[in-house]
């Protein structure tokens, strides 16, 4: 299995697992929530430090035969926790039932807090006393699983932003309104391409617009302690805890500052901002214009009031907001109410006066059902105040309300690709060509890759498996067991007609496997031959798709071999009496007949990578 898919699946089964002990204890979610965030924080750190550990201990010097100790700048240099014993998960998880684990975690709490001036206040303490003592047991033991100590990359992290996702669709803090869905602030982040300078979020929430904007300076090959700094607003003192570890997880600082943005702007950035990043609340209409009618944050003027004195709609004061926070070479990128490209009234003026300006960059239209908290459609706002001469009276509008991936009945979100392909259009459309045929080299890349893997795939733990191979090594073992009953009957028994069906799918099926296979073998070596130019690739696309039909047909083949093969094991057993004979070994036979199951499965899941 891929290593995303891996962790994907390592994911789940940590949540599932966290939700079944909520679920059978007398707590509510939002009484779970900040305790599981804390320890899936103290986790990460452990697992930061360890790996941390390791890199630097054969570096310390030495005087006299004596290695220097490890000491906290040690690993903040590596964007790391320093951990004091007591402090450290594998202590946590191996306390008895005797012991006072509340006690336990808050001691390990306040000893990352007094070592860490950023996180004093911010760590969940007090809601571990409100937790039994044997459920704070299961839970250590719950985010402790062998298989995290074989993964690498940003697991925990990852992990972080997962239960964050879960908690939000639960509602369990602030309505789920702190949360933005990740594939969400991925394309604005991507879209918006930070490289250097300060990021300004009016609206944080527990941070992942941080967070992303990070991952994209790392994907270019630097550092985002160096390059970037995080300034955010939130109204919401445990979101702001939130967020601050949510930096932390990733290794990451930020001043997140408690103030209500529309009235206060303690950061003081106005026109000074590199990147502003949000997901504002929508559609909001007890802002007090009395307030903020004299704000300079309001370069376009006041948007509707109302009878109430209160502004009519607040979108416009963030999309004011967000546009005076840029410097002149800022951007921006922010989420939107669909209905703020279409209103009316003052809000029209207000919008006309912005986009004379020249600086709308690109808007992207999201279909509904991409959040937790709301089924109302949206919009992806991007504002550039150093737009190409050739853009400034142009917007690029995308409509991609009919791009989206079904995650449950009620929420959707983006697959990778189709959120690269987003990216593709805006990158042809700012006229970087390489990123795109880049991308296309890529997409070509892993289909002669993933045909590849279906003989030989090495997994996260470094085992070696041969799906395609393996499946029909299974399938020869099943047939095998069964040969000794089936030559024992006649011909004209009922079995026959489905024998004959089997051997000859059987035959096309290991046919069709050595074409794959060397369809698989042609495609690697074009692959490697051909340059990234747009009529390379055209013409290596076509080349390929003898590979990707191949790889549909073999799915079919080998879901009708087994389902043949079952069939006949079940008309030996109904209609040839297959039990009553003492050649028929039904314990074999059912175990044979799982492992091709299982082997058919992992066969399927390696083909449908191919397409």
């Amino acid at each position: 299995m891929p290593q995303l898919e891996h962790i994907e699946a390592i994911e789940e089964r940590l949540w599932s697992a966290a939700d079944n002990l909520r679920a059978n204890s007398n707590y509510a979610s939002n009484e779970y929530f900040l305790p599981v965030m804390g320890l899936v924080f103290l986790r990460h750190a452990y697992s930061r430090y360890l790996t941390v550990k390791e890199k630097i201990e054969p570096n310390l010097p030495s005087r006299g035969g004596k290695t220097r100790v490890l000491t906290k700048e040690d690993f903040s240099r590596q964007s790391a926790i320093f951990l004091r014993p007591k402090a450290k998960f594998d202590h946590l998880v191996a306390l008895p039932d005797s012991e006072d684990r509340a006690r336990a975690i808050i001691e390990a709490m306040d000893s990352i807090e007094t070592d860490y001036e950023n996180l004093r206040g911010v760590l969940p303490k007090g809601e571990y006393q409100e937790l039994d003592n044997q459920v704070l047991g299961q839970l250590l033991r719950t985010l402790n699983p062998d298989e995290l100590k074989k993964v690498s990359g940003d697991v925990f992290g990852r992990i972080y932003e997962y239960f964050l996702t879960q908690f939000a669709d639960q509602k369990a803090h602030d309505g789920g309104e702190f949360f933005t869905p990740v594939s969400l602030v991925s394309l604005i982040s991507h879209v918006l391409d930070p490289e250097r300078g300060t990021v300004l979020d009016p609206a944080c929430g527990s941070g992942g617009m941080f967070v992303q904007s990070a991952r994209i300076v790392e994907e270019h090959g630097q550092s985002p302690t160096e390059r970037l700094t995080f300034r955010g607003l939130e109204k919401n003192a445990t979101t702001i805890r939130l967020a601050k570890m949510n930096l932390a997880v990733h290794g990451l600082e930020g001043d997140i500052q408690k103030a209500i943005t529309y009235y206060e702007d303690p950061h003081e950035l106005v026109g000074k901002a590199s990147y502003v990043m949000a997901n504002p609340p929508f559609n909001v209409d007890e802002i007090d214009a009395d307030k903020v009618k004299s704000d300079p944050r309001l370069p376009f003027g006041l948007p509707g009031v109302n009878k109430k004195q209160k502004v009519s709609n607040g979108n416009y004061i963030w999309i004011s907001y967000f546009y005076s926070y840029l410097s002149d070479k800022g951007r921006a990128g922010f989420v939107m109410s669909s209905q703020a490209s279409s209103a009316g009234g003052t809000e029209a003026k207000v919008r006309q006066k912005l986009v004379e300006t020249g600086d709308v960059d690109a808007m992207i239209s999201i279909r509904s059902n991409f959040f937790y908290t709301r089924t109302v459609p949206c919009e992806l706002w991007f504002l550039n105040r150093d737009k190409p001469k050739a853009h400034k009276d142009k917007v690029l509008m995308v409509d991609a309300r009919n791009i989206y991936r079904k995650v449950t009945r009620k929420i959707y979100d983006f697959s990778p690709e189709q959120q690269q392909n987003l990216q593709a259009i805006v990158w042809l459309y700012r006229g970087e060509t390489e990123r795109y045929l880049e991308l296309v080299s890529q997409y070509l890349g892993k289909v002669a890759t993933e045909a590849q893997d279906c003989f030989e795939l090495n997994d996260e733990t470094g085992q070696t498996t041969q799906p395609l191979p393996d499946y029909a090594e299974a399938l020869k073992a099943l047939r095998k067991i069964l040969a000794t009953f089936l030559k024992s009957q006649p011909k004209t028994e009922p079995q026959a007609e489905v024998l004959t069906a089997l051997e000859k799918e059987t035959k096309l099926f290991d046919q069709d496997i050595k074409q794959f296979r060397k369809n698989e073998q042609k495609a690697t070596r074009q692959w490697k031959a051909a340059p990234d130019t747009n009529v390379a690739l055209l013409k290596l696309t076509k080349e390929l798709e003898p590979t990707a039909e191949t790889s549909r047909d073999l799915i079919k083949q080998t879901d009708l071999i087994y389902k043949l093969a079952t069939r006949l094991i079940d008309t030996c057993e109904k209609e040839c009496n297959a039990k009553e004979s003492d050649i028929w070994v039904s314990r074999d036979i059912t175990r044979a007949r799982k492992a091709a199951d299982k082997a058919r499965h992992l066969a399927i899941e390696q083909l449908k990578q191919v397409r």
